[in-house]
């Protein structure tokens, strides 16, 4: 139990700014898990998540913030690398020239997209796994816009839907 409540914990701390222990124990609520706070200072101080400097929310020891030039670096890289792409229900297949593919996912991982949970990359091909299918058609739409040249927000993902 306790190794799953602290996956949990990271997990929500890894897709949301958690600020305090009180919004935290919520979360969990949320999520079938009832914990004391004291029991999550624990899991916090076991776990060694910090608190970052900018907003106070918990973060693991070393984790990237979000650069705000990963967005344009991101775009940049769809439109040069990109040769097609593919939904296939909650997931996303993309192509690249040979060797390209490392390069381009590793961009993807940066900018932290809120729809794609993870990114698995050969030498020619990036499999994105999305949360759902709704998911996929937005980061579907939004490679779109990107190859065609109309994303140019230059921002990183902030959680809002495109």
């Amino acid at each position: 139990m306790k190794s799953w409540r602290q996956a949990q914990i990271l997990d929500v701390i890894d897709h949301e700014a958690v600020v305090s222990q009180e919004i935290l124990r919520q979360r969990l609520r949320d999520r079938g898990i009832d914990a004391t706070q004291a029991t999550i200072s624990r899991d916090l101080k076991e776990i060694g998540l910090v608190k970052r400097a900018g907003d106070g929310a918990y973060v693991r020891p070393g984790a990237e913030r979000p650069d705000p030039a990963s967005g344009e670096h991101l775009r940049r890289a769809v439109s040069s690398l990109l040769r097609k792409y593919e939904r296939v229900d909650p997931l996303v297949v993309l192509r690249t020239d040979r060797g390209q593919a490392q390069g381009l996912a590793e961009w993807i991982d940066r900018a932290q997209l809120t729809d794609v949970a993870g990114t698995i990359a050969g030498d020619d091909t990036i499999l994105l796994v999305c949360r759902g299918t709704d998911a996929a058609a937005r980061v579907e739409a939004r490679l779109g816009a990107m190859v065609r040249g109309e994303d140019r927000a230059g921002q990183p993902d902030d959680g809002v839907r495109v």
